[in-house]
């Protein structure tokens, strides 16, 4: 209704004083009213004028019957004023007050169309008459609201039909009623309105429909609304004790004289069955105005008030007209001076129930249209004609055809292949009719049959009513889409009402008989007869959700969709009747949105269950003022989920920019109940909505005390998924239908019988999870048993259909409402979701409640993100944990052999635990520190924290496990440097008796010579005779027996086991381990030949050769890095040794004798003896005095020559010390800070993405592999995965770490140890005091002495290079450093040469203390456990994970195993049988058949969740088909049946499955790498660095 012309002076006055002026005419929104701001938070008192309007809005869409009642400013005057002095000096106070019903009409004038029926609804639902006739302010205008009245729905109960109990359920505007109006002249001293409620209001009720002059604000003179014709209705209970009328009728209530609103009343009288004119006499004008009414003699009552002054006079003008309209005397009711209001009401009463008996006329507020015209009134629904007409073209195409047949042929999309798809997408999941068909064959055919529907789908043409109506919706006038939607809901909510009555009637009639089938059958019809918009627009969906081409014509419906969401219509997030997502659909309507508002759309989404009819729906209504549907005529099944905006003033507090509120279909419906899989449907939708929702609602209304319990089942067991998969949403029961003042301190022992029952479920549920540690609610939720409870009393004042809608109900919700809010501002337990993370939610949700089957698996990217980001970040701390340890650890080597040979090994011993009791305090630093990091991590904000608490303490005892592994290590390094002090002690021992004894000599010879003089030719003649001589007995140190000490050791490793017998013939363990290692039947324990048959002996003979020659492999790899230092054997290595196979013996079956562990591990000591036997005789040779002598021979002579002819050696020996002391020990610090340099740089360069985390690192290889095309590298990779790992790191370094990048970090560490060779020079040179040392021979000593001091953590300088070098030096101190400072810049520059030329990188790797290898390794290789039924690696974070998992799997076959009858490699993915009804057996088992839906039994820590997508396995699907000859040749199977779809797979399907994998977790791709990249952003998964083919002999699949 817009308001046309000139408004009058008087209405914009009385705006202004609002402050509506702005909003006139009809400018206010419903939009603007549902908008969540503070002021849903905070009730201000009415201050001015200006908040009278809002205060009125809020309480009105709260249904609070009190919105009417603060019209006035309060006085402030003080209290103890006197009385008189208040009557005779205060001034009139009316400029405060304003008039309710002026009020009303100016919010009518200022509402747009949608908002006046909105107004019009809730005023309705209040009791409070409602604007028929609105006045545009002034006396020639005004409108017929129709339009404003057509939402309003009634139900009621005629006596005709009280005792079948039946209803009439219609649109109020369409009810054909009596319609009595009642008018007044102006010199009526009675109020009509007091009377109008009393009589229509019962004794004890007395609910003012009417506002009159007794009310709060009805006395303040009126302003604007005189001409108002207000409407209310009658409406029967269907009980005649109860009922002040026995049908329904219209009552209609004109304000002010109708001499001034002739209009109106003529109209009224026209329309009216009977009209009331109340007076207290008749003045000339009044009845002239009376008489020109036509026909008015059987429509007109007169309503006469008699004063007690001028009765007389008075009663003579009411007979004059009634003489002159011809009246008959009935026609006159009379009220007597001595009549009080309460008999007076009932003889009016009593006049209207002898009129409805006499008087049949009825009308419809619709059929006043014309009437309306002709009286020259504008009607509000004028200018929706255009909407009407296209709503009406679409309704005229039902015709008289059935519902299910209009269905089937205007929205067939919907139809049968909809919900035959949505089952064949659940029956892929769950697999419950497979029957004798191969699985992956099954799904196959599933997949196909989808195939195939979708095609029909996609071959639907667009029917004419579906053309209609998105043609409608896609008008770019906003407000023309509105109406045409609304029209269309009005129009098809009427045509269920009339044509589902039937339906409920006989439904209801097999529920009490209990008959299931008819129950089933009828429900069906009830979904197939609803017809709502909510179907239209589910068809537009469904048209998008199989549009046949990327660019078609209706690819603007999303954002239609998301226009209409922003405009505040709900959008259908689940098809309760297919019970299916349209998830294409859904997702781009959202995101959609989420362009709109400019990605600025983080939600509070907010969901209410509970039983069906218990007042949900309602509840949400009353909270924020919308209208999700409480009772209509359709079948109403799913959830819808409605926008509403958050005010600028709230989103910052509230973390929010819209609430979403998620309606669904009720919980445990009694007539559903009865239903086969009723509770699995309401457990999948409560767990589905609960993990969309932040705040959850439990609406529990008292009375259904049966239903409450199983929904209480069904809540707990969703709220404990909720918690496994860390989303942490707020629960709150709501009790209904509990009053009284006592009713909190009462209901205590209720909600402690709640909280029992919860705990109840709770266990319930857990023991259904697997889950035996919880066992109360509060291990699920944080639940306070006074904040999370509220009672609300009942919805209605008394009996419906006339009873008002409860105060204390309004108010009780109102004050939830702010407490959720305020809650929500101050506790936002996790971050704000944004519409793309909800839609992951969504997805992930669904794909597990698809796969129901009470274990709850959840698959979600965004906790797979959050995940893979804490591991990335926890990496990166770990690495830092790591290299500060290292970093130190080299320092502390440096020390220890920097210790001079002088020292005593006690002095040596204290040393060492010193260093350990420093690196054990630090590492404990390091761990805190480390601790501090992860809960700072937790803090964070926008990092999905929440999703992934659970794995919290996970990490944590990951830190302490690093830190203790860090610890043994670091401490048996430094034990190995102690050894290997103590070793190099003793052979430097020997190397000083022998130099000392050569130096003799040489000083022997010197003295000789100088006594004679001879030629250069003699003396080095004479120098060789003497060296010969004085070396000819000098001898290394004695070769130890390596392989007697290492068989010594292995005994000593088995301890009382009982292994004598084993080793009574083991002469030379050099001997063992010579040719390949043979698994026998010795090996098998005799029992297992009484289990299996024969085949079944061979398969597990021929598995646990595999698992022994991995382990040798693995363990022969480990020995031959060991042997690649340039170290001596220590016992040490023979330990690890042992230790690694015993990790890698862990997970071999029990069907194993002791035998195979003893002669396993000869076996591989044997070779391990043979390779340290090698290396200690190179070490012997390396350290051989003789060898080492000769090295020194010329610098002997050199200075013997320069000595004897008296030459300066100043040069000479600075160079000699640089050449044998200083460029050794800056070559070793190099390699040393090597390793962790080559980390730190494939870490941080372009590269690093291949090793940023566990996953990527496994879908990069794959891809490789998979371009590489080499078969016997796909064999290694899944049967030998540690050593394939290994290789492939060690090859990357290779490519990567060129000559360049090589040379780059060398002369990086080259700088820096010059530096400190510089800094450590120029202190060296002066004394403690500061002052330059004496420039004399003994001062060079001393020099070097500070030098070693300065430098004692970084390089270690030997003292025997250093002694032979400063032997016979005659040179002063000063010349000696200043050559010394020349010499260190040509050994820098001789270097940085070195340096920049090729050399071995393999060589260089294997050298280096440090291998940079093996941390990568350790970074991606993770646990190292596999599946146990299809072998693909864990790829958990943290080395102390509760759960192994990986993110996709593979086909069993590639694993081994293959199908006992058959011998064909199964082709079964585990990922899909841990979710059938089939079973397994293997040597876990015992040989006894196990569901493979529990394998948690045998076992407990591993998690084998679905696919995230139907095309994630085509990796290994496409590889399997690809080599399936290959692979069954290489394990002596037969090839596997794959299904045919899995041969239509492409390498570039295949590849894409590896990408998609890779950009699902949020990496870049390797070859758009971001430049910027933080260390925070690489990735290290530190986890155990061994690797177990983990032994299960074989998958049986039934």
């Amino acid at each position: 209704m817009d308001t046309e012309g000139q408004a009058a002076p008087a209405l914009m006055s009385f705006l202004s004083k609002l402050g509506l002026e702005k909003y006139y005419p009809n400018r206010l929104s419903l939009q603007s009213i549902l908008e969540i701001n503070t002021n849903s938070l905070n009730e201000k008192p009415v201050s001015s004028l200006q908040d009278i309007p809002w205060f009125f809005l809020r309480k009105l869409f709260k249904i609070s019957a009190i919105c009417r009642s603060c019209t006035q400013i309060t006085s402030n005057q003080e209290e103890n004023t006197d009385i008189w002095d208040q009557l005779l000096y205060t001034t009139d106070d009316s400029d405060n007050k304003i008039n309710p019903l002026d009020l009303i009409v100016a919010l009518f004038l200022c509402a747009d169309s949608f908002l006046q029926q909105e107004m019009s609804l809730k005023m309705s639902m209040c009791q409070f008459s409602v604007p028929l006739l609105l006045p545009h302010g002034n006396k020639s205008q005004c409108s017929l609201m129709l339009w404003a009245l057509r939402d309003i729905v009634k139900e009621w109960r005629p006596h005709d039909l009280s005792e079948s109990r039946g209803f009439v359920e219609d649109n109020i505007v369409q009810a054909d009623l009596p319609f009595y109006s009642f008018v007044r002249l102006k010199n009526c001293s009675l109020s009509k309105s007091h009377l109008l409620d009393r009589i229509l209001s019962r004794d004890q009720q007395n609910h003012n429909i009417f506002i009159h002059r007794d009310m709060e604000g009805g006395g303040v003179k009126r302003e604007i609304s005189n001409g108002l014709v207000e409407v209310c209705w009658y409406l029967p209970y269907g009980k005649e004790n109860l009922d002040i009328f026995p049908n329904p009728v219209t009552f209609a209530n004109m304000r002010g004289d109708i001499c001034e609103s002739l209009e109106q009343f003529q109209f009224l009288l026209k329309v009216s069955s009977i009209t009331f004119v109340f007076l207290d006499k008749v003045e000339e004008n009044e009845l002239k105005v009376l008489t020109s009414v036509k026909d008015v003699k059987s429509k007109l009552f007169l309503v006469v008030n008699q004063k007690e002054m001028n009765v007389k006079e008075d009663m003579m003008s009411v007979k004059k007209t009634l003489e002159t309209l011809d009246f008959p005397k009935d026609s006159v009711i009379v009220k007597k001076t001595g009549d009080n209001a309460a008999f007076f009401s009932k003889k009016l009463s009593e006049a209207i129930k002898t009129c409805l008996s006499h008087v049949k006329a009825t009308t419809s507020i619709v059929n006043m249209f014309d009437k309306a015209v002709e009286f020259g009134l504008s009607v509000d629904e004028n200018k929706t004609d255009q909407q009407n007409k296209a709503a009406k073209e679409i309704m005229d195409v039902i015709g008289v055809r059935s519902i299910p047949q209009y269905k089937s042929q205007q929205l067939p999309l919907q139809g049968d292949n909809w919900k035959k798809l949505s089952n064949l997408e659940k029956e892929e999941c769950r697999l419950k009719t497979s029957g004798s068909i191969g699985l992956e064959e099954y799904k196959s055919s599933l997949q196909e049959k989808q195939q195939k529907i979708r095609k029909e789908q996609k071959k639907y043409k667009l029917s004419k009513g579906m053309e209609t109506f998105i043609n409608n919706l896609s008008t770019n006038d906003k407000v023309k889409r509105d109406f045409f939607l609304k029209w269309m809901k009005l129009k098809l909510d009427s045509h269920s009402r009339k044509n589902l009555s039937d339906l409920r009637n006989k439904f209801k009639e097999q529920c009490k008989k209990k008959d299931v089938k008819q129950i089933a059958e009828l429900d069906q019809a009830l979904v197939e007869s609803s017809l709502g918009v909510e179907h239209y627009m589910r068809e537009m969906g469904l048209i998008y959700e199989f549009l046949p081409e990327p660019h078609h014509e209706r690819y603007h419906l999303p954002s239609l969709a998301a226009e209409l969401l922003l405009d505040g219509f709900p959008l259908e997030l689940l098809d309760g009747d297919a019970s299916n997502i349209p998830q294409r659909w859904v997702t781009d309507v959202l995101m959609e949105l989420h362009k709109k508002v400019g990605e600025k759309s983080r939600l509070l989404v907010l969901t209410v269950l509970g039983v069906q009819s218990s007042g949900k729906s309602t509840l949400l209504n009353t909270m924020f003022g919308v209208q999700f549907p409480v009772s209509s005529g359709r079948c109403t099944r799913g959830a819808y989920m409605l926008f509403l905006k958050v005010g600028e003033d709230l989103k910052s507090d509230l973390k929010s920019d819209f609430i979403v509120l998620i309606d669904t279909e009720g919980l445990k419906s009694p007539d559903m109940a009865q239903l086969e899989e009723s509770y699995e449907h309401d457990n999948q939708l409560a767990t589905f909505v609960i993990g969309l929702s932040d705040v959850t609602i439990v609406n529990i209304a008292m009375e259904n005390t049966t239903e409450m319990k199983d929904v209480l089942q069904i809540t707990a067991h969703a709220f404990l998924r909720m918690k496994l998969i860390g989303k942490k949403p707020i629960c709150y029961f709501v009790h209904q239908n509990v009053a009284g003042v006592s009713a909190h301190s009462k209901c205590l022992t209720e909600r402690k019988h709640l909280l029992d029952q919860l705990n109840e479920m709770t266990q319930i549920a857990a023991e259904m999870e697997k889950r035996p540690s919880i066992k109360a609610f509060t291990d699920v939720l944080d639940y306070d048993i006074e904040k999370n409870n509220w009672n609300i009393p009942g919805l209605w004042h008394g009996t419906p259909p006339m009873a008002p809608v409860n105060t204390g109900y309004s108010e009780a919700v109102a004050n939830f409402k702010k407490h959720l809010l305020e809650t929500m501002k101050g506790d936002r337990r996790s971050e704000p979701s944004q519409i793309p993370e909800f839609l992951e939610w969504t997805r992930s949700l669904w794909k597990a409640v698809k796969y129901e089957n009470f274990i709850f698996s959840f698959r979600n990217s965004l906790v797979a993100h959050a995940y893979d980001n804490l591991c990335k970040e926890f990496n990166d701390w770990e690495w830092e944990f790591k290299k500060e340890i290292l970093s130190w650890q080299t320092e502390a080597e440096v020390e220890i052999l920097d210790t001079g040979n002088e020292s005593e090994l006690q002095h040596l011993t204290e040393l060492v635990e010193s260093r350990k009791q420093e690196v054990s305090e630090k590492i404990e630093v390091q761990q805190q520190l480390m601790k501090q990091k992860l809960d700072d991590y937790y803090k964070r904000q926008n990092v999905h924290a929440n999703l992934i608490e659970k794995y919290k303490t996970d990490f944590i005892s990951t830190v302490s496990s690093l830190a203790n592994e860090i610890r043994y290590s670091t401490i048996n390094k430094l034990d190995c440097v102690l050894e290997s002090r103590k070793s190099s002690k003793e052979v430097h021992d020997i190397w000083r008796k022998h130099r000392e004894m050569i130096e003799e000599q040489v000083k022997k010879f010197l003295s000789d010579s100088k006594k004679r003089t001879e030629s250069d030719e003699q003396l080095t003649c004479e120098f060789e005779k003497m060296w010969m001589k004085a070396t000819e007995k000098v001898s290394g140190l004695p070769e130890q027996n390596i392989p007697e000490k290492m068989l010594d050791q292995l005994k000593k490793h088995f301890g009382n086991r009982n292994v004598s017998e084993y080793f009574q013939n083991i002469g030379d363990l050099q001997q063992i381990g010579m040719s390949p290692f043979k698994v026998t039947t010795e090996h098998i324990k005799t029992g297992i030949k009484n289990i299996v048959n024969v085949f079944i002996k061979k398969d597990i003979t021929r598995e646990l050769q595999t698992t022994a020659d991995t382990i040798i492999e693995s363990c022969n790899q480990f020995v031959v890095e060991i042997t690649q230092t340039n170290t001596d054997y220590v016992e040490s290595y023979t330990k690890d040794l042992l230790d690694k196979i015993d990790e890698s013996l862990e997970q071999i079956p029990k069907d194993c004798k002791l035998k195979f562990e003893v002669d396993l591990k000869l076996h591989i000591c044997g070779f391990a003896s043979r390779e340290f036997l090698k290396m200690h005789q190179k070490f012997l040779s390396g350290v051989n005095p003789k060898i080492q002598l000769e090295k020194y021979k010329d610098q002997y002579f050199s200075d013997f020559v320069d000595l004897y002819n008296q030459r300066d050696q100043t040069q000479k020996k600075a160079n000699y010390f640089v050449k044998f002391c200083l460029k050794p020990a800056v070559e070793d610090y190099i390699n040393r800070s090597l390793g962790i340099d080559i980390v730190d740089e494939i870490l941080t360069s372009f590269h690093s993405t291949e090793f940023s985390s566990r996953s990527y690192f496994q879908y990069n290889i794959q891809r490789e592999l998979l371009q590489k095309e080499d078969f016997q590298s796909f064999v290694k990779y899944i049967s030998r995965y540690e050593i394939f790992v290994k290789e492939w790191i060690f090859q990357h370094i290779k490519q990567k770490m060129s000559e360049k990048t090589m040379g780059k970090l060398k002369n990086k560490n080259l700088e820096v140890i010059v530096q400190k060779l510089e800094a450590a020079t120029e202190q060296a040179s002066k004394g403690e005091d500061g002052v330059l040392l004496p420039d004399d021979t003994e001062s060079i000593t001393k020099f070097i002495r500070n030098m070693r001091k300065y430098l004692i953590k970084d390089i270690s300088i030997s003292v025997e290079a250093e002694e032979t070098t400063l032997f016979l030096i005659q040179s002063t101190c000063h010349p000696f450093i200043q050559s010394l400072k020349i010499l260190i810049e040509e050994m820098k520059a001789q270097l940085q040469e070195e340096f920049s030329k090729s050399e071995n990188i393999t060589e260089t790797l294997n050298k280096l203390p440090i291998k940079p290898q093996d941390e990568l390794f350790k970074r991606v290789f993770g646990c190292g456990k596999q599946c146990p039924f299809c072998k693909v690696p864990c790829e958990a974070g943290g080395k102390e994970h509760q759960q192994h998992h990986a993110a996709v799997h593979r086909p069993q076959g590639l694993g081994k195993y293959r199908n006992t009858d058959s011998k064909k490699l199964a082709e079964t993915l585990c990922a899909t049988d841990v979710y059938s009804d089939r079973k397994f057996k293997n040597t876990d088992t015992k040989w006894e058949w196990h569901p493979y839906k529990e394998y948690h039994t045998y076992y407990p820590d591993w998690n084998i969740p679905p696919d995230p997508t139907i095309e994630a396995s085509d990796y290994w699907k496409y590889i399997l088909v690809k080599y399936n000859d290959r692979f069954a040749k290489e394990y002596k199977a037969k090839p596997a049946d794959v299904p045919k779809t899995w041969k239509r797979i492409t390498e570039e399907q295949a590849l894409k499955v590896t990408s998609d994998m890779m950009k699902m977790m949020g990496m870049h791709s390797r070859h758009h790498v971001n430049k910027d990249l933080k260390d925070s952003e690489k990735v290290e998964i530190l986890l155990n660095s061994f690797y177990i083919f983990h032994f299960v002999s074989f998958i049986i699949c039934l």
